[in-house]
């Protein structure tokens, strides 16, 4: 491609429609990477490569400082109709996340030699077990700032998130019994809703007055139990996604609700049994590094307001990176984050464009900060 080949707006939403009409849910990011790869080259990238487990990773200007721009390729599973009507634009991923990762592909293309160097990265699977992210920490890369893309509305900076916890909690009864004599035993489903009920509850107590950032939320998401219609079940198995706040961790919470399985057990007459499928701790960034600063800026030219900085409710891929790596990150992107994983998912064109922008200018900004720091 000639190398004053400028992204015009239409081409930029073009790009993002066409990433859309990619159905890409997690683990089958291929079609996706494939595409970015080929857009990469369009745009002057280098060191274009997909990683062991489907990341892309391509660079772009050189010199300090070192940042890194991270969307995620995948979505979550069914399809929306990829159509335009007025501003919007709809389609499975339209808001989480490729809206933000398309207008980073862009923003990143802007970057000229000297002016710092940006590594643009589509990550894999953010939606499932964050194998993308997990894979990508281990990399020596000598980052200075990481950038991650989720769907924040372009006046938000999201500057923290939930960890999060899941449990399987099987409760056992020591016997079943024809569902015409129920009283001959204990039943499993129902124990279980009342062990699940008393173990939220007791999460979740003493909370009164915080703001939905700063509460810890267990929820019930899975229920497996029974055999048949006619006996009464003598197991069963549910699920709870735990939400854990900035000024909490994973251990404190797993310590307590080893202490209410083992009491509520002891209650109720039932053998329970815990086991934790995902652990992920929580993460706030720091509130006035240099690029908090510069997307203060950098908001500020585009919009004429300040940004406000969010804590969010829900767990990204920032937390595994910030945890690790201790550098200055923020999440960031255009798209309504309340559109994410709905049936008829979009975006509007006018923010994605703006989102380009904000984020082009934020580069600068970052930049020029760095310089002043490090003299």
């Amino acid at each position: 491609m000639d190398p004053h080949f400028t992204v015009t707006s239409r081409y930029a939403v073009k790009m993002l429609e066409k990433s859309l009409r990619l159905y890409t849910p997690s683990l089958s990011e291929k079609p996706m990477a494939e595409f970015l790869a080929d857009k990469c080259d369009d745009l002057g990238f280098e060191d274009i490569q997909i990683d062991e487990v489907g990341n892309i990773i391509a660079k772009k200007g050189s010199g300090s400082p070192r940042i890194m721009l991270c969307g995620h390729m995948d979505v979550v599973p069914g399809k929306v109709k990829v159509r335009k009507d007025g501003d919007s634009l709809y389609g499975r991923g339209a808001s989480d996340a490729k809206a933000p990762l398309m207008a980073m592909l862009f923003a990143a293309a802007s970057i000229q030699n000297n002016n710092g160097t940006v590594f643009f990265v589509g990550a894999v699977d953010e939606e499932g077990n964050a194998t993308g992210i997990k894979n990508l920490v281990k990399k020596k890369m000598d980052i200075d700032y990481a950038v991650f893309g989720e769907p924040s509305g372009i006046k938000q900076v999201t500057i923290a998130y939930k960890g999060r916890l899941a449990i399987n909690l099987k409760i056992s009864v020591e016997d079943s019994s024809h569902a015409s004599a129920p009283w001959l035993s204990k039943n499993a489903i129902l124990e279980s809703m009342i062990f699940a009920r008393e173990l939220k509850e007791k999460l979740e107590a003493n909370q009164e007055g915080k703001s939905k950032g700063m509460l810890l939320t267990a929820t019930m998401t899975e229920v497996k139990g029974g055999t048949s219609h006619n006996v009464t079940p003598k197991e069963c198995e549910t699920t709870f996604d735990i939400r854990i706040p900035v000024d909490m961790n994973c251990k404190t919470i797993e310590q307590k609700i080893a202490t209410l399985v083992k009491e509520i057990s002891q209650e109720r007459e039932v053998e329970a049994f815990y086991s934790i499928l995902d652990e992920t701790e929580p993460f706030e960034a720091p509130h006035n590094s240099a690029l908090v600063r510069a997307f203060t800026l950098g908001i500020i030219e585009s919009e004429h307001s300040r940004p406000t900085l969010i804590r969010k409710t829900g767990t990204g891929d920032m937390n595994v990176l910030g945890n690790q790596w201790k550098i200055p990150v923020v999440t960031y992107g255009p798209g309504d984050p309340h559109e994410a994983h709905t049936i008829d998912e979009k975006v509007s064109i006018d923010e994605y464009l703006r989102g380009i922008e904000i984020l082009k200018k934020t580069l600068q900004h970052l930049k020029r900060l760095h310089d002043k720091n490090i003299q």
